[in-house]
């Protein structure tokens, strides 16, 4: 059956960025601060869109509006699909002539299948990760380009990580986010270009390595820069191996003082053949003994508690995609606002500017990898391990997340695997994990205590107990620091300002006063825990609302902050305070479970 797109849906909820979403020209900024050149445009705005829903029913003659995914108002769509069409056309624009143009897509769930003028020219698996294909050779000599894109999209029924999509909603998942749903872009580079750059720090400098493509003979030399002013380092190498910089007096990142150099890498010929600007900051993340002897997190060599939020990333107009660059940056903001130090990243990924402002801002990320699909109404335990294709494809992907945000330097800890959804040889993917990225910390299952978890690995760095309404009094004390890894989810309705469907939360409040007062005292329980046993970090179930969730400190609109914010704020820095402290004292441990 083949029908024609309808109307324009409604939205049900509103963000205070809907309105200034321009539909010819959404997210217009650069999408890969990390890796700047000049010469660049977006594509995105209204592209031509059809789609096939499970049923086989056919869409045409719709429009889309790119980077959001059909599900969400803002793309104009409002609908699932398993198989997507987009199309649109663009022009080079002048002085690209000469050298090389990449095309570049920051994400697109979960099959990718790219042409350009009828050729192919590119195929990608996954949903989470940025692709481009070098597009030169298949580009008309003028006038128009046409691109093509094909999506495949089964959502939570596949075998591809989808984190807390699901094509069923409800409860603790959420709508899926179909297609394209990252900026997509186009690039000018010369024929050998740099295409990636890995970034380590420690407390005396930058480790840069330069992927180059093409190279032939050319050197890369990179220079640190205080921010827009003097240059303080200056090294040179090869291309695809380390170039150290030390930094004299160096000023080091945290996230109490966000200090970033900003750096600029160029490859070498008989002259300069490349340049990309790019910037990182100085910090470390270890473990190190308290005066009791227990192993506790520290950030530059200091005992730093990590407090913050579980972070979802979903809004009620963009779904996966904020509908701005200002929305995107806000929740990092209101997290900052409320004394916290740190945002866990639940089972997603997100665009670069995202952790872009995480840098800027000055709060410590800890990255999920989006788990496999999982079946929360079966019974509490260890389920049947993922088929040997959705373990090669969740591999895949954790491989090209962390290269992806290797750069990154507010990210100090990875975390494979979250209550046991889509788990498997949990300390051989821990142990390659910390190989591959030995200066992160890994925290190899997120509520090792819960749900359908497997029995402790004893892998990683970090021992993660979730309990909720909690805190959790996690008495494990080995080599890996001891975090409670979700509690809170205290909830409360306000109406106008929530999505259809019963409300979800772990408990819930009357009024903004009885949460701030519950918030208080879960905090006041948690800052003895901390202080009793030690622990490392706690993170708060969540920074908003999401859908029927409403246990979010902000709403799902982000119109209300739901506590008393000064009084949250005071109680966050007092946690973090006592946590950061390196002797500790006396607590009850009696151990609460998760409801």
């Amino acid at each position: 059956m083949t029908r024609t797109t309808g109307t324009t849906p409604s939205p049900v909820l509103t963000t205070p960025w809907t309105g200034r979403v321009d539909p010819a020209d959404p997210l217009p900024e650069h999408p890969r601060p990390q890796l700047v050149r000049e010469r660049w445009c977006s594509l995105n705005g209204r592209w031509e869109f059809s789609a096939r829903t499970a049923g086989g029913e056919v869409e045409r003659g719709g429009h889309i509006v790119v980077p959001f995914p059909p599900e969400s108002v803002l793309s104009g769509v409002g609908r699932r699909a398993e198989q997507l069409w987009y199309r649109r056309t663009f022009e080079v624009p002048d002085g690209w002539r000469g050298g090389r143009v990449l095309l570049h897509f920051g994400a697109v769930d979960q099959v990718a299948t790219v042409w350009v003028n009828h050729q192919l020219v590119t195929r990608h698996e996954g949903g989470y990760t940025a692709f481009s294909a070098d597009v030169t050779d298949v580009l008309r000599p003028e006038g128009e380009q046409e691109i093509v894109v094909r999506a495949d999209d089964h959502g939570n029924s596949g075998t591809f990580p989808v984190g807390k999509q699901a094509n069923q909603p409800g409860g603790i998942l959420y709508t899926g986010a179909s297609g394209i749903w990252q900026t997509v872009w186009l690039e000018a580079v010369p024929r050998v270009y740099v295409e990636r750059l890995d970034i380590g720090s420690d407390v005396r400098g930058l480790d840069v390595t330069a992927h180059v493509a093409h190279a032939d003979g050319e050197r890369v030399e990179a220079v640190v820069s205080e921010p827009r002013g003097a240059e303080v380092a200056r090294a040179s190498g090869v291309p695809g191996e380390a170039i150290r910089l030390d930094v004299p007096d160096p000023h080091l990142w945290s996230p109490d003082d966000p200090y970033l150099y900003d750096l600029t890498v160029r490859v070498l010929g008989t002259d300069v053949v490349d340049e990309v600007t790019s910037y990182a900051g100085l910090r470390t993340a270890s473990l190190v003994p308290d005066a009791e002897g227990r192993p506790r997190i520290a950030v530059n060599g200091s005992i730093t508690f990590q407090h913050g939020p579980l972070d979802q990333g979903y809004w009620p107009d963009g779904i996966y995609t904020a509908p701005t660059d200002e929305a995107l940056r806000f929740d990092l903001e209101q997290t900052k606002a409320l004394g916290f130090n740190t945002v866990r990243k639940h089972v997603k990924v997100e665009p670069a500017r995202w952790y872009h402002w995480a840098d800027r801002l000055g709060l410590l990320v800890w990255q999920d990898i989006p788990s496999l699909p999982v079946v929360l109404d079966n019974p509490p335990g260890p389920q049947a391990p993922p088929v040997e294709l959705a373990r090669q494809r969740f591999e895949a992907e954790l491989a090209a997340i962390v290269a992806q945000l290797r750069a990154v330097t507010s990210i100090v800890a990875w975390v494979p695997f979250n209550e046991g959804w889509g788990e498997y040889d949990t300390a051989r993917v821990a142990k390659e994990l910390k190989e591959t990225d030995p200066a992160r910390l890994v925290v190899a299952d997120s509520g090792v205590n819960c749900c359908h978890s497997h029995p402790d690995s004893g892998a990683g760095d970090v021992y993660d107990d979730h309990t909720y309404v909690g805190p959790g009094r996690p008495l494990v004390h080995d080599h890996r620091a001891t975090v409670d890894g979700e509690y809170g989810g205290l909830g409360l309705v306000l109406e106008g300002h929530v999505w259809p469907g019963e409300p979800v939360a772990y408990e819930l409040t009357a009024s903004r006063e009885e949460l701030t007062r519950r918030y208080v005292e879960v905090s006041e329980d948690l800052e003895s825990v901390v202080r009793g046993l030690g622990l490392s970090g706690a993170i708060y179930t969540q920074t908003t609302d999401v859908e029927n969730e409403v246990n979010g400190l902000l709403t799902y609109d982000r119109r209300v902050v739901k506590v008393t914010l000064p009084v949250a704020a005071e109680r966050n820095r007092a946690v973090i305070a006592a946590g950061s402290a390196a002797s500790g004292g006396q607590v009850t441990t009696s151990e609460n479970t998760p409801e």
